[in-house]
């Protein structure tokens, strides 16, 4: 019987359930009666409520997707990460997510914590239908200025794409030298699902990368800064002057 188990092996089993589980884990044990199941009951029925809020949140996500899906079979979502660092390459992502796509909790990026934005990369790249990833490094950004770089890195991820898309959603921009119909949505990263996804690919791309070069160049703390200009880096830059991969056209207000 389920009221012979100790509460502790039932709280054993309840975190050990996933989210599909929790349902029958509810029907199992709701006529326990005991306050400590009881307490465990509250917490998964809370767990399937903000699983249904989500549900209706990423549907409202693909907004965007169902407007165009009657026209167009694999729509693209574009974005970037890195235009405003003083360090570091800017990093574009292109996806195109499969048509009744139910990956959860994709979001802008920014609005995702570290831990979460990797376990969604993995899903993402797991599930898409083609993931392409572009970069223009310091060097470019300052031959071409930032806006072109990031124009060019979005080029570079499209090019990467093994299935060629036939619409881009694009947060914002409109990328030229592209001959695909494009989208640009205001805070799209926020308002359409494969826009989001890109968003997270990018941030995981390039945060690796800054996270890569810290143990190489250590005095700037690029693991925990990213190469934006907090006033650690820029204290930093003011004292050790530019790395190789610091930005020339970014950094005039802090080095000779």
């Amino acid at each position: 019987m389920a009221e012979e188990k100790k509460i502790k092996e039932i709280r054993a089993e309840y975190d050990s359930y996933g989210e599909d589980m929790l349902p029958s884990f509810i029907e199992e044990y709701l006529a326990d009666g005991r306050p400590g199941v009881s307490k465990l009951i509250d917490q998964a029925q809370r767990r399937l409520e903000r699983l249904r809020l989500e549900r209706e949140r990423t549907e409202k996500l693909k907004e965007y997707e169902r407007r165009y899906s009657g026209q167009y079979h694999h729509i693209c979502g574009i974005d970037e990460v890195g235009r405003g660092p003083l360090a570091g390459p800017v990093v574009a992502a292109a996806v195109i997510l499969p048509e009744n796509c139910d990956i959860l909790y994709i979001n802008d990026s920014k609005k995702l914590t570290a831990a979460k934005r990797e376990e969604l990369y993995d899903i993402i790249m797991e599930k898409a239908v083609a993931v392409g990833i572009g970069m223009a490094s310091c060097d470019r950004i300052d031959e071409i200025n930032i806006l072109q770089a990031t124009y060019e890195a979005m080029r570079q991820a499209i090019g990467k794409l093994a299935t060629p898309p036939d619409l881009l959603l694009n947060d914002a921009v409109t990328i030229p030298g592209v001959d695909i119909r494009q989208v640009p949505i205001i805070k799209g990263d926020a308002k359409s699902i494969s826009i989001g996804a890109a968003s997270i690919i990018a941030k995981v791309t390039r945060d690796r990368l800054m996270e890569e070069y810290d143990p190489i160049l250590p005095e700037y703390g690029f693991a925990k800064n990213k190469g934006y200009g907090t006033p650690e880096h820029i204290a930093a830059l003011k004292k050790y002057g530019p790395s190789p991969i610091h930005r020339s056209s970014f950094i005039g207000n802090f080095v000779s």
